[in-house]
């Protein structure tokens, strides 16, 4: 079996986030990059799959050079091969075009992506590939198993899970749960050696137009000042005549 994972490059959620030129553009400076959590779930789930039944695992990310270490990351928790496809990864429909040429020419199987990264929260990009490559899919996974070309996955949906058979070729958008948080690997000192020595190649892009457009980003409002009280009657009159909620 041959998979294929895809990783966002996305900032830490313990960043400091700010915009710059008007409120338009992201400003990257002092902002540590990581792999987009709902992918790692996905390529922690691949890894058992390359250790279990012997699948081979690959990672892609569309993006310039700065993603490169987040792919490097990929590769020395223990993916064999990294693709990065040589455009900023500004619109989710551009996205899945780039990624579905990829898939097309390397001929997966199988392809875990998350069901939406941390920074854009789009949740577009797995519908769109498994469309564009008229594939099975599979959302919002969080059990995964596979045996010779048939598939049992199960998924949240509204009040419950639901439980489904399928078959590949198959596009998942995976979130927590496809494994557990304490299954998330750190990367050692023997992996992040072998990880150097690893292939990543740099694919151009095809002709892709976006869709959407980013016009501006806003900060969410400050926090209100919080008042501290020390006995149950002046928070029983703050409730009563400031918030007005009893």
């Amino acid at each position: 079996m041959k998979i294929l994972v895809c990783i966002s490059h996305v900032p830490d959620t313990t960043s400091k986030i700010n915009f710059t030129d008007g409120d338009t553009a992201f400003d990257t400076n002092g902002v540590n990059f990581v792999i987009n959590p709902n992918d790692e779930f996905g390529l922690t789930r691949a890894m058992w799959f390359k250790e279990k039944q012997g699948a081979s695992v690959h990672v892609v990310n569309v993006g310039g050079p700065e993603t490169e270490p987040t792919l490097r990351k990929a590769l020395a928790i223990g993916a064999d091969e990294a693709i990065r496809v040589n455009t900023p990864a500004t619109d989710g429909y551009a996205v899945a075009k780039q990624l579905a040429a990829v898939v097309k020419d390397g001929g997966y199987d199988l392809v875990i992506g998350g069901r939406e990264s941390i920074d854009y929260n789009g949740g577009m990009v797995p519908g769109m590939l498994a469309k564009m490559l008229d594939a099975n899919f599979v959302n919002t996974c969080i059990s995964l198993e596979v045996a010779d070309s048939n598939v049992t996955a199960i998924r949240e949906i509204d009040g419950g899970k639901e439980t489904i058979s399928t078959s590949l070729p198959l596009v998942v958008g995976g979130q927590k749960g496809l494994v557990e948080e304490s299954d998330l690997r750190i990367p050692n000192m023997r992996g992040i050696m072998q990880a150097r020595s690893k292939p990543l190649t740099v694919r151009e892009p095809v002709d892709a137009n976006s869709e959407t457009k980013t016009v501006s980003f806003e900060k969410p409002a400050p926090k209100g000042a919080v008042k501290l009280v020390d006995n149950v009657d002046d928070l029983i009159n703050l409730l009563h005549n400031e918030a007005k909620v009893i």
